[in-house]
Parts: C-alpha cells; sequence; structure tokens
C-alpha cells in the first residue's frame, strides 16, 4: 500500500515568491527545466534506494519513488524537489534500460503502440513542515520506426539513463507519432501542474524579471 507524503489541498493565504529550489536529483534534463523558469537549482543528494516494487502499478509505482526521494533528501533552506518517470506499457513499467539489448528490446516494444509516461514529483519545505506528491500522465504513440532507426538509436547511448529507453527532447522526437497530454511530462517534469501546487505549501512562481535595458550613449 502506497503511503503518500503529507499533501496540503488548499492554497496558503500567504505565500512567498519562489526564487530558488534544492532539486534531489542528478538528472540534467530537470535541473534544466526548473532552470528555465527562472529558478536558482542546487543538487541535494537523497539516501533513498530504488528498489523494485512489483507490487505497485506503474503510476503508483512514480508516485512512490518520488516521494521516497523527497524524504530522503538532504537538509536544506530551500524548497526540495524530487520527481520520478515510470513508463507504463499495457501496465508494466519500463524503467531505465541496463545496456543497449535491453534498450533495443524496450524500443521494439513501444513501436506502433501506445502507452503513458507517467510523472510524479514530490515537494517539501522543511522551514515550514510542508510536502506534497503530486503526479501527471502522459499518453505517447510511437510511429512504426523500422528496425535500422530502432538499433541505431539504441546503440546512440541516448536513452541509456532514461525511462522506457527513449527522451523525447532528444533524436527519439522522430519516433514519436503522437501525444495526449503534457509535453514536459514526458521530457521528465510537469512544469505547470509544479507550479500550480507551489500555493498549496505556501510559495508562488513568478516570471523572472527582464534584464534592464539601458539606452545607447553616444559619443
Amino acid at each position: 500500500m502506497l503511503v503518500r507524503a503529507r499533501t496540503y489541498t488548499e492554497n496558503i493565504a500567504h505565500v512567498t515568491p519562489l526564487d530558488a529550489v534544492a532539486l534531489a536529483s542528478a538528472s540534467p534534463r530537470r535541473r534544466q527545466l526548473l532552470g528555465s523558469l527562472g529558478l536558482r537549482v542546487s543538487v541535494v543528494s537523497s539516501s533513498y534506494v530504488e528498489t523494485p516494487l512489483p507490487d505497485l502499478d506503474p503510476r503508483e509505482l512514480a508516485l512512490r519513488h518520488a516521494a521516497g526521494k523527497a524524504r530522503g533528501a538532504a537538509a536544506s533552506d530551500h524548497l526540495i524537489v524530487a520527481a520520478d518517470t515510470v513508463v507504463d506499457l499495457d501496465g508494466e513499467a519500463l524503467g531505465k534500460p541496463s545496456d543497449v539489448a535491453e534498450a533495443r528490446g524496450m524500443l521494439r516494444r513501444l513501436v506502433g503502440r501506445w502507452h503513458v509516461v507517467h510523472t510524479a514529483f514530490a515537494l517539501r519545505d522543511d522551514a515550514s513542515n510542508r510536502s506534497l506528491v503530486e503526479v501527471l500522465s502522459t499518453r505517447v504513440k510511437f510511429a512504426d520506426t523500422n528496425e535500422e532507426t530502432v538499433a541505431a538509436y539504441a546503440a546512440s547511448g541516448d536513452g541509456l539513463d532514461k525511462a522506457g529507453a527513449y527522451g523525447i527532447q532528444g533524436f527519439a522526437a522522430t519516433l514519436v507519432e503522437r501525444i495526449d497530454g503534457d509535453y514536459f511530462t514526458v521530457v521528465g517534469f510537469p512544469l505547470a501542474a509544479f507550479a500550480a501546487a507551489l500555493p498549496r505549501i505556501g510559495y508562488r512562481l513568478l516570471p523572472p524579471a527582464a534584464p534592464a535595458v539601458h539606452p545607447e550613449v553616444h559619443a
């Protein structure tokens, strides 16, 4: 049975603008995505160890891992952010492949079919002792890609560190025929849902200030 992190479901009256987060993940993609929001992103370690949990369905598995990473993260003065992505093929969780051969096998199974990508994110604020965990799901349809392309992409190594053996933001975008849902959920972090969740734990996200424009000075 999944034990969820304590979740706040109502917006808090007094919210603080968020300008920095502590990311409990070594994922360069998630760091880049959070940075694109104008946030200063530092990386913190987490003691959580992912283990196979065959009794959980893929959606619950993503929730469990995200919550565990946040719970096990080192203490921080900044809001702690953790996430986990699971590829769901007919109820079976496809994680990160162990080698090129496994990556090729996963990709072959995805070709021409729909699957679901679940990305869960967990937030932990040590200053207020508030936390929450949430998951978004997006359906993805792979094209009827030929074996040569599948083998070449697997051999490139690009998908070895990604659930389901592919990353939609790279060459694998050419393997995807259609998505139904949030694109950033497939990349690995649902930005809009993250922003919408922040007021529930006392924060808000504002667009970064535009750089000052200085009038040109002529001699």
